[in-house]
């Protein structure tokens, strides 16, 4: 059943050239949108340090139930601000508690905070910038995976058809062999190798099947929908070669993965000026205004008539003033974080100098690959015709009985390694050539060479 199945896989829709499935699968991966996601979050985190320049208002309005010994009613007080109630001790202890009412409001505005304010501006902006270079970079690299798995889905349709072929010549020399062994022409061995090489060949036949759906759901899965059935264009990867004229001899100095490491390096860098800053003092513009009312009587601290009056406000007060403050054992440890970060940012640099060195290495690989594959594909069409003509002549010589059916198949054997390798060395040249780009960081040295 699974032989059957494969061997009439479904094939429908409209082909899809490279273009059209590197511009869905940058649209529709989801990973990609994962890597958008972060870049709108940390321009939220860009907007909302900045809102560190603007004052901080913060306002409150209580009504509380409590008792007075040794003050004249209680309250919550408000954030980073409370002004006192105390009053004398009595001389006898009162539990009886009585309503009371509070209102504040509290503004203040760090003026002056020696670049502090600036640097937390700047790490959020400097992991901004990291987050959309980082998303560059991973589109370069899904589109080079892509165009890869594109690539190899093409060979796999192609060894499918070489497959093929090879088993319609197997089935049609099997039944001219079984017709001499049936009339007595030929051995009864002959018939039994006959029928092993079929079957061989449809086992090749079935695992081409095998590998080309594999690589089928492996692109359509980069191009962010899974499909069984997906079909692409065979463009002219099947029958030319890439011009090797227009390929540049170093990296380009806008490889996305190098300037993600860069990019590390200034937010490394962002942090640690944040963290010397964050030592500084802090000079602040402040105001308070407060209105408050009571249960109790200002005169012998008795209570009201009425306790209820406490609700309502009965006298209010103002401040104003500049605040200075710096902590100055905290000194100590940010000099010590600061320390850290600057170990932050070598390390950023050195990992940014191992990148460098891995890419170049790549690249001069790349290069290599690429000229000894291309070398292979020139030579593969002389192996192919070498192949055919001993086949041919194996082939003629068997039906005038001059040699024995094992020296046939293996000319058989030959001719169906020199047709697979001829087309594995066409897609190995245009692999290559993509893994160069991608070690220099610019796909369109390989995309222009299919317009």
């Amino acid at each position: 059943m699974l032989g059957g199945g494969l061997l009439s896989l479904p094939s429908s829709g409209q082909s899809l050239n490279l273009s059209q499935v590197v511009e869905q699968s940058v649209r529709q991966y989801p990973f990609l949108k994962a890597k958008q996601a972060e870049i709108n979050s940390a321009q939220r985190r860009v907007q909302a340090s900045q809102t560190e320049l603007l004052p901080s208002l913060i306002l409150q309005d209580q009504y509380t139930y409590a008792t007075s010994n040794s003050l004249n009613n209680s309250f919550f007080p408000n954030e980073g601000t409370a002004i006192s109630t105390s009053g004398g001790v009595r001389p006898m202890a009162i539990s009886q508690a009585s309503f009371g009412s509070y209102t504040s409001a509290t503004i203040e505005w760090r003026a002056i905070t020696f670049g502090r304010i600036k640097a937390n501006v700047g790490v959020a902006k400097a992991d901004l910038q990291r987050t959309e270079v980082d998303y560059e970079n991973e589109i370069f690299q899904h589109q080079v995976r892509t165009i890869d798995a594109y690539l190899l889905l093409l060979i796999n349709q192609k060894l499918v058809q070489i497959q093929r072929s090879n088993l319609d010549r197997a089935e049609t020399f099997k039944r001219v062999v079984d017709a001499g062994v049936r009339s007595g022409m030929r051995a009864g061995v002959d018939s039994s190798l006959a029928t092993a090489e079929a079957v061989r060949a449809r086992l090749l036949l079935l695992s081409s099947q095998q590998q080309e759906q594999v690589q089928r759901l492996r692109l359509s899965e980069l191009a962010g929908q899974l499909q069984n059935n997906m079909r692409v264009d065979s463009m002219r990867f099947y029958t030319s070669l890439p011009n090797a004229a227009f390929l540049p001899d170093s990296i380009s100095p806008k490889n996305p993965t190098l300037r993600l490491f860069e990019s590390q390096i200034n937010l490394s860098a962002a942090r640690s000026l944040a963290t010397q800053r964050s030592g500084m003092p802090v000079i602040s513009l402040v105001g308070a205004g407060n209105a408050r009312g009571s249960g109790f009587s200002n005169q012998g601290d008795i209570f009201q008539t009425n306790q209820l009056n406490g609700l309502g406000y009965q006298v209010g007060n103002y401040l104003v003033g500049v605040v200075a403050r710096w902590n100055l054992t905290n000194i100590l440890r940010v000099r010590q974080d600061y320390r850290a970060d600057l170990f932050q940012v070598e390390r950023s640099r050195q990992l940014l100098n191992t990148q460098r060195l891995q890419i170049n290495r790549q690249y001069q690989e790349a290069d290599t690959q690429y000229q000894v594959a291309l070398e292979q594909a020139r030579q593969a069409p002389v192996q192919l015709r070498a192949a055919r003509q001993a086949y041919n002549q194996a082939k003629s010589r068997y039906e005038s009985g001059l040699t024995d059916l094992p020296t046939l198949l293996q000319s058989v054997l030959t001719l169906n390694r020199a047709e697979v390798d001829g087309y594995v060395a066409v897609s190995n040249v245009w692999r290559f050539l993509l893994l160069k780009a991608a070690a220099d960081g610019d796909l369109s040295l390989f995309m222009n060479q299919i317009l």
